[in-house]
This record gives structure tokens, sequence and C-alpha cells, in this order.
């Protein structure tokens, strides 16, 4: 996809996020607005998957899994926009019996989830048995998982991150969403986890860190240089340090977005900052 057209899908689901969040009064903007640019280029440019034929082994094509699963709403609009479910349903967000529950699940058969994460820290682990099972399989493509940097405060991270070195999975490339923030505040008054990228290299892990997280051309670049060292030994860790509620002015550079829903005048506002592109549903 060209940058323009990229741009594009940014715009668009910009606005099907604070849309389906307001239309609820209930929802995660902030991280989702913040993930926007990661999602659509590797969703768009990227992955190479078939939105018309999932299935849930996904043999060969590259998997995603979202393990910080409460930014549905960035998950659902990327999924609907690619063609995995029709654009309408998204009008469907967290409402009782419907596929697009608050955080994703599986035993609606939404096509493109293929598992649940509500509970944080556990999506590394599940792409794990992924990427192993692609091996046994001889099955040459790779597992991507999007994490919250308050996410690896868990402790499952660390012991995932470790097996994944020790036994050298090196068709996984996990994405860490480092925005500093979390529902209570910054990560560093709620936990601090000094650095990062220090952690990830002392756990034998390949980093790659990106300071404008937010910018599609370095996020594609990014992922471009991530897969040229996949397959070397060494799993690969993206750092894509970037602004929570990226995109809506009022909404970023705060933490206090992270489970809010906005307000008719708020909605109207984001609105006007985010051009639509393709059709609202």
């Amino acid at each position: 996809m060209s940058q323009q057209d990229l741009q594009a899908v940014v715009s668009q689901v910009r606005r099907d996020i604070v849309r389906m969040v307001h239309a609820v009064n209930s929802g995660h903007p902030g991280g989702s607005l913040g993930c926007v640019e990661f999602l659509t280029t590797l969703y768009f440019d990227h992955m190479k998957h078939d939105p018309k034929a999932f299935t849930m082994d996904g043999k060969g094509e590259d998997l995603f899994f979202l393990s910080n699963g409460h930014i549905s709403p960035v998950m659902y609009s990327i999924l609907a926009r690619a063609g995995y479910f029709e654009v309408s349903e998204m009008a469907t967000f967290r409402k009782l019996n419907t596929r697009l529950q608050g955080h994703p699940t599986t035993h609606e058969g939404l096509e493109g989830i293929r598992i649940a994460s509500g509970s944080l820290g556990q999506g590394m682990s599940v792409a794990i048995g992924a990427a192993e099972a692609k091996k046994l399989n001889d099955d040459d493509r790779l597992v991507y998982t999007l994490h919250g940097d308050g996410e690896l405060q868990e402790g499952q991270v660390w012991e995932a991150a470790m097996y994944a070195a020790a036994k050298k999975i090196d068709n996984l490339i996990s994405t860490v969403d480092v925005n500093a923030k979390q529902i209570d505040g910054s990560t560093d008054e709620v936990l601090a986890m000094g650095s990062i990228q220090a952690k990830f290299e002392a756990f034998g892990w390949h980093v790659i860190s990106v300071a404008k997280g937010n910018d599609l051309s370095a996020v594609k670049h990014a992922l471009v240089e991530a897969t040229a060292a996949s397959g070397n030994g060494q799993p690969v860790c993206i750092l894509l340090h970037t602004e929570m509620g990226n995109g809506v002015d009022f909404m970023m550079g705060t933490h206090k977005w992270h489970g809010v829903a906005p307000n008719d005048d708020q909605l109207a506002d984001a609105l006007s900052q985010n051009p639509e592109t393709l059709g609202d549903y």
C-alpha cells in the first residue's frame, strides 16, 4: 500500500475507535489510538494473510496475537476494514450476545481472532506455541504479537521471553507498545521497569527500538528489519514508542483516556480531527 492509502486507513480506524466506544459509553480508546499506525501497517502492508479464507491454524500464513486485549476497538476496526467481517458489525461492539465483546473472545467464531485475550500476560506464551507448531509443520511464516508496556509487569511475560530465547523461537516477532502509561498513571509511578530494551536483550532477544512509533514510515521500516532479523536463532522484539490517544489531541499526553469514553461533544471533536476516508459503519 502507498503511504497515502495507509494514512487513509489510519484516519478511518481512528473514527471507528471513538465511535464504537462512544456508542456504548464503554471501552478503551487511549491505547487503541496509539496502536493504529502499527496495526494498519501490519495488516495492510506487511503480513501475509487471507481475510476471506480464515482458519484457526493459519497454515501458510503469518499469524497475529493481540495480548493486550482491552484495545479491542482498534483490533475490530482493523479486522473489519481488512475484510475479515462486515464493517457494519462494528455497530454491535460491547453489546450483549454479539461477537465483538469488550475483550476478544473465540467462542462466537469471530474471524481474525484466535485467542481470547482479556487477562494480560498470556499472549506471548500462546504465540510461542503457534510458532513452534509452524516449525514442526515446516511452515516458514512468522508469528506476531502485540503487548502493552504495563502488561510487562506480569510475570508470565518474562517466563515466556526466557523460554523463547532458550529454545531459539526465531519465527516470533513481539511488539511492545511503549506509551509509558497504564490505567492508574504512568508505568514508572505504578511499577517502574527500568530499561525494557536492556531486559529483553538480557533475556537473549534481538531488539529493535522505534522512537517514532506513530510514524508509518518508521513502523514499516521496523517490521521489515524485524523480518530480516528472524530465522537467526533469536526471537525479535520491537519496542514501539507511541503516544496514548494519538490522533485525538485532547486524549494525548495523559493516562486518563485509557478506559474512558468520549461524550457527544468530545466525539464530534475527535471526528473533526480525522476525516472520513473509507465510509463510516
